[in-house]
Formats: C-alpha cells, structure tokens, sequence
C-alpha cells in the first residue's frame, strides 16, 4: 500500500462517517450514569482508546448496503459496540491483562469488581438499546450472539492448557469468542431493512468468516508477527498458556518427546528460559504457522465469495477490500 493510498477500514470509515457520528454520540448518551460516575469514566478510558470500530461499522454497512434509510442501525450498531466492549472489560479481568490497545486496562487502574459490574452495566445498555427498534427479529440476533459470546468465554477456559484440545473445540471457540459478533453485527442490518433471505444469509455467512478470519490471524501473529507496538508482544500466548491453532496443530503432529515438551510448557505451566524458542522451532518443523497462515487466507476468501449474492453496490467492494485488510498482515 502506497502513502497515498487508504486502508479499506478507512475508506469504509470515511463512507460512514455521518452515520459513525451518529452512534459515537449516542454511546456517549448511554454509557453516562447519573448515580455511578465511575461508569462513564470506566467505560470512557476503553471506548475513547482508539479501536477501530470495525464491528458497529459492519452493522451499518450491512444495512446501507441494503438499502435501508431509517434510524433503527444507529442504534443496533451501538448495541454491538457495547456488548463488544463489555466482553473485553471481562475478558482482561480473566486474562489478568495490564495493557490494552497500548493502555493500562481499566481492571489496573481501577480494580477487578469495577471492570465486571461495568461490564454489565454495558451489557444491560446493550440489551435496552436493541429492543428499541422494536424488530423481534434484530432482537433474537443479538440476544443469543450475547449468550454464544459467553458460552465461547467458558469453553475456552475449561479447554485451556488442556493439550488434547483439538481444532473442532478451537473453532469452537473462536466461533464463540469473536465471529459470533462479527455474524451478528452483519446479520441484523439486512434484517431491519427488509431484505431477501438470501441476502440475510449472505452478510450472515460473511460475518461469520470474517470473525473466524480475524481471529485466526491474531493467533497467527502471535508467533509469526513482530509484536503490535500496543502492549501485545511475540509469545504472549504462548506464556499465557493458550491453546491456539498454530500448537493445536504442532501438538497433533508431535512424537513423544515434543508431546511431553507441550505438555510440560502449556498443559503443567513449568516454562524456562528458551521454551518460546523451541516452541517456535517445532511449529516451523511441522509447518503449523503456514498452515495456520493458509487457513486465515481461506477463510478472507470465503468471507468474499459470500458477498456474492448482494447487489452490486460501493459497500459491497468495501466490504469485500476488508476480508483482504484483515488478513493483509499475514501475507
């Protein structure tokens, strides 16, 4: 990409901006609290730290794409956004994170307690807003996107430095964790505009293996990146003993002797100095990191081949540019 050039999420966030505004102005509305000031201020540190907004956007993609032209998106993007941030307020309370998006979490700055119950404040803001629109439909969407999210969260614990782990359980997981929002948010725009079924299940099946996708390439990176610059560094996997497919697949391919290394470094936590290395030397011995890195390119592909039944339409290109964005750090 030149310096010239933009970035697809870009280009798809400068097409959106008004709308953008619009749900960024009632996210602040709604994450304000007139008896809890902490709420805002929790809320406030992780949703003005500078993510990329990419799911809300998809939901208004989606239903720009399909012609909408009323209000209802404003809000169910919104929606998204909330339960997102509210599952990452949880999450680094289980991870014990320190650093997101190149910030001290909010669980260090404030405490434990304040990240979860904020968390479900945000979960209940989320909730109301998606009834607002009054489209049972949207509704059912999200609310069990909701549910699936946190069945992802506890499977991925109880599976976690669990060595016999295996791919099905992982995408399981990942499913779970990440492409079931990324589904959701695609799904209900099409929904709230009355569009046909082919094209509901279209931005469903895009969604869904964005998700997959996205998440694919952040375990990928994890071993075969440099590091982000933003608090996540090579290995952390690794050293937090997770159980992702690049050593799901070293471990399925493994003799005794590199069994009984995974065993030691994921399954019992016993890590010293120069196991991410050898790690990293088994996954390369196996070819897991490029397979793992042909896999997220499958499944950037199959996001794009789903769009095929949409109209043909600008956010249909966009949207179509952001499969090859997400994976574009593997390549």
């Amino acid at each position: 990409m030149s310096v010239t050039e933009i970035s697809p999420l870009e280009a798809l966030s400068r097409v959106l901006t008004d709308d953008m505004e619009r749900v960024n102005v009632l996210i602040r509305a709604r994450m304000a609290s007139d008896h809890a000031p902490r709420i805002p201020e929790v809320t406030a540190h992780l949703i003005e730290a500078g993510g990329k907004r990419i799911r809300p956007m998809m939901t208004l993609a989606a239903a720009r794409l399909c012609g909408y032209e009323g209000d209802a998106h404003i809000k169910l993007a919104a929606t998204v956004e909330f339960i997102h941030t509210a599952t990452l307020l949880h999450d680094d309370v289980v991870d014990e994170s320190e650093q997101r998006r190149g910030r001290p979490t909010a669980n260090l700055l404030w405490d434990n307690q304040s990240s979860v119950l904020v968390g479900d404040y945000l979960f209940a803001r989320a909730f109301q807003l998606m009834v607002e629109p009054g489209n049972l439909r949207a509704l059912t969407i999200l609310s069990n996107a909701s549910a699936v999210i946190a069945e992802g969260e506890v499977l991925q614990l109880t599976a976690a430095q669990n060595i016999a782990t295996d791919e099905a359980t992982y995408m399981t997981v990942i499913r779970g964790k990440t492409a079931a929002l990324f589904s959701a948010a695609t799904q209900v725009g099409p929904v709230i505009a009355g569009a046909p079924e082919a094209q509901v299940q279209a931005l469903y099946d895009y969604g869904d293996a964005l998700g997959i996708c996205f998440q694919i390439v952040d375990d990928y990176l994890d071993y075969g990146g440099a590091g982000d610059g933003l608090g996540k560094n090579l290995g952390d996997d690794f050293r937090e003993r997770k159980l992702t497919l690049p050593v799901i697949r070293a471990i399925a391919l493994a003799d005794a002797e590199e069994r009984a290394f995974w065993d030691r470094t994921i399954g019992r936590g016993k890590q010293q100095a120069g196991d991410l290395e050898q790690a990293m030397a088994l996954m390369a011995r196996h070819g897991t990191l490029a397979s793992t890195r042909q896999t997220a390119l499958d499944w950037a592909e199959r996001a794009r081949q789903a769009l095929a039944p949409l109209p043909d339409h600008p956010l249909k290109a966009l949207l179509s540019d952001l499969a090859g964005f997400v994976v574009e750090r593997v390549n």
